[in-house]
């Protein structure tokens, strides 16, 4: 066991060395050291008051971080043929998973959800890995039945099955920004995989129609759309948090107050060091400082499309599906964290992508990354692509609204 990881650490470090997509790693590293400095920034006050120790949860967040790039480099060193192969497995322990969390007693309850398993040193937030589980088992699908999207009802049916099954189960905990955020990826890699445009209408008014239900008949949930449409009228209440993550955007003004200087921190904003760390961001460096993050993830972003598309090209279809769901996963997840944070979109829990402090997110998105990264070097190695033999042509977007002309 010692020498085969050490065979693979040296394999990963040799891998992160060169041949790989730098500037990524370099994007990474640098989203990662800024996620450092702002929760070292935010939770200094509610850390000092609850923990007697300032630096609490920064150097929990520190250690995390260290976990997190050791996955990663773990992740590299394992080839991606064996996540497509183990793909149903990782659905099937993912389902349980979400089955076990709901168990008074094994489940950990927080803020009256059950999100979280206590495996003693640390606690797993379970959402987390069904979004691994989610990209990896829906692209092995689409890679070996990508056909059957566009040809029939029952390579369509499936995947809608599984994925009504993952989120009904995160409903149940409830996680409902995670169920969101995870068929909304799934849809998207589904519709890039070639499904007809009316099956993808059809399921994206289903799906609609299910959000416009759970919210009618759930009051809590109408209460935020409410507030969030006016939260001013309810700035002592349900509008609390909005409102202070409003006033932290706009004392940043342009330029901010600088580092450390946040008001809204103080006790003024609740989850200022996770959901809301955005708004502390805004605070201490202006808008230019967020609109520069949100920069780094777009460059980030672009790169992840970059590998998925020359993936794609090569028609390594697995790789190609998986690398546009990590993209598109990042992309919903900074969308609504920053959307909720400004009052674009709902509040919903949803933490920021290695910016947010949550051991689960950091080691998940760093597992992501390294498969990405994998995924890159992989390509570099293989047969130029215009040796590859094509055995199935993938179908393009603008085919699809060809076809549905």
């Amino acid at each position: 066991m010692i020498n085969w990881l050490k065979q693979h650490w040296e394999e990963s470090v040799a891998i992160f060395r060169g041949g790989v997509d730098q500037w990524l790693i370099l994007l990474w590293l640098g989203l990662l050291s800024i996620g450092l400095v702002m929760i070292a920034s935010a939770s200094i006050a509610f850390a000092a008051d609850t923990y007697g120790d300032p630096w609490f949860f920064t150097k929990r967040h520190f250690v995390y971080l260290m976990l997190g790039m050791a996955v990663a480099a773990l992740v590299v060193a394992v080839p991606v043929r064996y996540a497509q192969q183990y793909a149903g497995w990782l659905m099937v322990a993912t389902l349980g998973l979400l089955c076990l969390v709901l168990v008074p007693g094994i489940g950990r309850e927080v803020n009256g959800a059950r999100r979280w398993l206590d495996l003693g040193l640390i606690s797993v937030q379970i959402s987390e890995v069904a979004k691994v589980a989610a990209v990896v088992f829906f692209a092995s699908f689409f890679a070996r039945r990508h056909q059957e999207l566009y040809t029939g009802w029952q390579g369509f049916v499936k995947p809608v099955l599984v994925l009504g099954m993952m989120c009904l189960l995160l409903l149940f905990q409830p996680d409902f920004g995670s169920a969101v955020v995870l068929a909304s990826v799934v849809l998207a890699m589904m519709f890039i995989a070639g499904v007809k445009l009316w099956h993808f209408g059809l399921l994206g008014a289903a799906a609609i129609a299910c959000l416009a239900a759970l919210a009618v008949y759930s009051p809590y949930r109408m209460t935020r759309l409410v507030t969030f449409l006016d939260p001013w009228s309810a700035q002592f209440g349900s509008g609390y948090q909005l409102t202070q993550s409003l006033i932290a955007f706009g004392r940043g003004e342009w330029f901010g107050l600088g580092l450390g200087n946040s008001l809204q921190k103080l006790f003024y904003l609740p989850e200022a060091h996770t959901d809301f760390i955005a708004a502390i961001m805004a605070e201490e460096f202006g808008l230019i400082g967020l609109v520069v993050m949100l920069g780094v993830f777009a460059a980030l972003i672009v790169r992840v499309f970059a590998i998925a598309r020359a993936s794609l090209t090569a028609n390594r279809l697995f790789a190609a599906f998986a690398s546009y769901g990590v993209a598109i996963l990042f992309t919903f997840q900074v969308f609504i964290n920053v959307g909720v944070a400004s009052g674009l979109l709902p509040t919903k829990g949803l933490t920021l992508p290695f910016i947010s402090y949550g051991g689960s997110s950091l080691l998940i998105g760093c597992a992501l990354i390294g498969f990405v990264i994998r995924v890159d070097w992989e390509q570099r190695q293989a047969v130029p692509v215009s040796r590859v033999r094509t055995r199935v042509k993938p179908v393009s977007v603008s085919s699809q609204w060809r076809e549905a002309a």
